[in-house]
C-alpha cells in the first residue's frame, strides 16, 4: 500500500507541450517541467514511460490530463482531440503493466481545468459552476452539486461544438472557431500587420494603448463569449464561471467579458428579469490548471475506492 506516500506525479498532455510535476495531497506544487509533446505514438509512449519510471518509486499515484473523451473509471481515452494517436489508449493498463499496482487517474483537459478551480481555485464553495478554458478551441467542465458532470458519453462541457454563428459555413459555425483565443490573436495581429501573428503580448499591448482596430475585434470576441455563457446559463443555471487558459492572465479579458454580458442584459430585459446573472471570474490557475485538476480527480477516485473497501 502507498498510503504513506503523499506526493503524486501529475502529467498534462497538451497538443504542443507535455508538462509534468510532483504535487502533494494538499495541492502544493513541488516542481514543474515541460517538454515538446512527441508527435508519433511510439515516441510519445517512450517519453511518457521514461517520465513515470523516474518517479514511480516515490509517489502515491499518477494523474493525467489529456485531450479527447476520457472514461475516467477505466482510464481509456477516445479520439484524443489534437493528438489522434491517443485514441483508445488505456493509460491505467499502460502504467500498471510497467510499474505494478500504481493508482492512476485520467481526465479530459477541459474537465481537469474545472476540477482545479473547484479544488483550490475560484470555484471553491460554488457547487454549481463551470470553467471555460480558452485556447486553440474552447474546453470546459461543468460542476453540478460539487461533482464534475461527465455526460453519458464523457462529452459534457465540449463547448467547442456548440453552434453560435448560424450564417457561417462549415466549422466556422462552431464556438471552437468563433471563440478561439488563438484565432482572435492572429486576426488582430494580421489586421495590425504585426511581425509575429501569434504574439499575444504584442496584441494586448495594442489593446492597452486603446488601438481602435484591435479593440473592435477584441470586443466582438468578448461579446461572443458573453453569448456563450448565456447559452450555458439558460440550460444549467450556475452561479459562477471561471475563465481559464493562457489568455486569462490578461485582466482585460474577464473585465471586457463582464462588460459585454451587462450590455447584452440591457438589450434583453426579459433575460435580465428571468435568468440570474452569474459571476464571471478569472480562473486562479493558468497554465498549471490541468496538473492540479488531474490530481484532484485521482484523489476523489482514491477516496471513493477507500469508501468501497
Amino acid at each position: 500500500r502507498r498510503d504513506f506516500m503523499r506526493n503524486y506525479l501529475s502529467i498534462d498532455i497538451g497538443g504542443t507541450n507535455l508538462k509534468y510535476g510532483l504535487i502533494d495531497h494538499s495541492g502544493n506544487l513541488l516542481f514543474k517541467q515541460k517538454l515538446p509533446t512527441p508527435t508519433k505514438k511510439d515516441d510519445f509512449l517512450a517519453t511518457f514511460k521514461q517520465i513515470v519510471s523516474k518517479y514511480h518509486r516515490q509517489i502515491g499515484g499518477v494523474a493525467i490530463s489529456v485531450p479527447g473523451q476520457v472514461d475516467s473509471q477505466t482510464g481509456i481515452v477516445y479520439h484524443g482531440g489534437s493528438l489522434p494517436f491517443l485514441d483508445r489508449l488505456n493509460f491505467q493498463q499502460l502504467i500498471q503493466s510497467e510499474f505494478g499496482e500504481l493508482p492512476v487517474g485520467v481526465e479530459n483537459d477541459g474537465k481537469a481545468g474545472a476540477l482545479a478551480e473547484l479544488w483550490l481555485g475560484v470555484l471553491q464553495d460554488h457547487p454549481n459552476s463551470a470553467a471555460i478554458i480558452l485556447g486553440t478551441g474552447v474546453g470546459g467542465g461543468i460542476i453540478l452539486n460539487n461533482q464534475l458532470l461527465p455526460g453519458s458519453h464523457f462529452q459534457a462541457g465540449e463547448l467547442s461544438f456548440m453552434v453560435n454563428n448560424y450564417q457561417a459555413a462549415g466549422y466556422d459555425k462552431l464556438v471552437g472557431m468563433s471563440c478561439s483565443a488563438v484565432e482572435m490573436i492572429e486576426k488582430i495581429a494580421t489586421e495590425l500587420n504585426l511581425p509575429d501573428k501569434k504574439d499575444g503580448l504584442a496584441v494586448f499591448e495594442k489593446l492597452s494603448q486603446q488601438n481602435s482596430i484591435a479593440w473592435k475585434t477584441f470586443r466582438a470576441y468578448c461579446q461572443r463569449l458573453a453569448y456563450l455563457i448565456l447559452n450555458v446559463q439558460s440550460v444549467v443555471d450556475l452561479t459562477t464561471y471561471a475563465i481559464g487558459g493562457g489568455i486569462s492572465s490578461q485582466p482585460l479579458l474577464v473585465k471586457t467579458i463582464n462588460e459585454e454580458y451587462d450590455k447584452m442584459l440591457l438589450e434583453l430585459p426579459l433575460v435580465k428579469e428571468t435568468l440570474t446573472r452569474p459571476q464571471i471570474k478569472k480562473a486562479k490557475f493558468e497554465n498549471s490548471a490541468n496538473l492540479y485538476g488531474a490530481l484532484y480527480g485521482l484523489l476523489q477516485k482514491l477516496d471513493q475506492n477507500t469508501l468501497v473497501d
